[in-house]
């Protein structure tokens, strides 16, 4: 037996096509996106295949699926493979619970910090006319689509907020260039652009009332209160692209 032929003889001599499904089933058992140095971790240190190699076998992947139910994607943190978004229908159907939704206050909270970003939570309120709920804000954190970025050098320091790499993943964005052009956030009119790009499938919900039901209407009272926070719990939402079941 040649003392020379272990794993990392074997991974060095390895075809274009032979990495391309290392890589593929790579992708496939991972819970995440990876990155370029991610997937090199999974070989040998002195058998990782390059930058370009790895590209190149993405390319293979991705060209393999061109005409499947699955497609290869680059997000914010790296690479995944994911439900193409045509069939993603019939996959949610595979989990009894209704889809998580999230309320439009949520939503619009979301874009607002999107583009506006970093922006102090008395700004939002001034943009939206409306209390912003600590919920929101704490949903939001706790969902790891925003975080503080610092405080505005203004007396009492408020906190900036700006979003996450999580974020970028989860609304399948490689970053925030590709959402759609919006110069400027002056109103709720312009703001709905943005509802359109976080919310795809209009899955928003009505906006709740004070007894946490649904307001028939959706609409907010556009009135900035002195007292608790004017907007109720966020409710659920939709956790982004569907991924590949492992």
């Amino acid at each position: 037996m040649n003392e020379g032929a272990g794993p990392a003889a074997e991974q060095s001599s390895l075809s274009s096509d032979e990495l391309g499904r290392i890589v593929e089933a790579v992708l496939l058992a991972s819970d995440q996106p990876l990155s370029f140095e991610r997937l090199q971790a999974v070989f040998d240190t002195d058998a990782a295949p390059s930058r370009a190699q790895l590209r190149e076998a993405l390319d293979w992947i991705a060209a393999q699926r061109a005409e499947s139910s699955t497609e290869l994607t680059e997000v914010a943190s790296g690479w995944r493979l994911q439900v193409r978004e045509a069939y993603a229908p019939w996959v949610a159907r595979l989990w009894r619970e209704k889809p998580q939704r999230y309320s439009r206050a949520l939503l619009e909270t979301l874009a607002i910090i999107c583009y506006r970003q970093p922006i102090t939570r008395g700004e939002i309120e001034e943009i939206r006319g409306v209390s912003l709920s600590a919920n929101i804000v704490r949903t939001l954190l706790e969902r790891g689509w925003i975080r503080e970025v610092g405080h505005r050098e203004v007396p009492g320091r408020p906190v900036l907020l700006g979003t996450t790499r999580q974020f970028l993943d989860d609304y399948n964005l490689k970053s925030l260039d590709q959402l759609p052009a919006l110069p400027e956030i002056k109103d709720l009119d312009a703001l709905h652009a943005a509802l359109a790009r976080l919310d795809p499938q209009g899955e928003a919900s009505a906006e709740p009332d004070e007894n946490g039901t649904a307001d028939e209407t959706g609409e907010d009272q556009r009135q900035v209160s002195g007292g608790d926070d004017a907007d109720a719990d966020p409710g659920d939402a939709p956790d982004g692209p569907t991924r590949l079941p492992t």
